[in-house]
């Protein structure tokens, strides 16, 4: 049974920090690749940064030198660290897992259930 389960989101203020773990199971993790997505209130949901089982990286414009996405194939666990929150942070953060195109990050095949992030100014 696949699993994505993430951790560490909260509040925080604006211009603060926040680090997200996903920790997967269930599957090969290192044979896929990983999104994270965020939803904000009445918003669609939006990819924000994806990393190919190679290590290859990729981030929306929107948080492009403040995030940043790294994996663990020892503890199966994809993290984003977000630095210099705003408050249009503020968002759902869910991550996913790619696992139909051989380590690149296309489209999810398995999503986790989501972790709150709130940016107060």
């Amino acid at each position: 049974q696949v699993q994505l389960v993430e951790s560490g989101g909260g509040s925080v203020q604006a211009g603060g920090s926040l680090k997200l773990s996903c920790a997967a199971s269930g599957y090969i993790f290192s044979t896929c690749g990983m999104g994270w997505y965020r939803q904000a209130p009445g918003k669609e949901r939006e990819l924000v940064s994806t990393i190919r089982s190679s290590g290859t990286t990729w981030y929306s414009d929107s948080v492009k030198g403040r995030f940043t996405i790294d994996q663990d194939n020892a503890k199966a666990t994809v993290r984003l660290q977000m630095n210099s929150l705003k408050t249009e942070d503020t968002a759902v953060y869910y991550c996913a897992a790619d696992c139909a195109n051989a380590g690149y990050y296309l489209r999810p095949t398995y999503w986790g259930q989501g972790t709150q992030v709130t940016v107060s100014s």
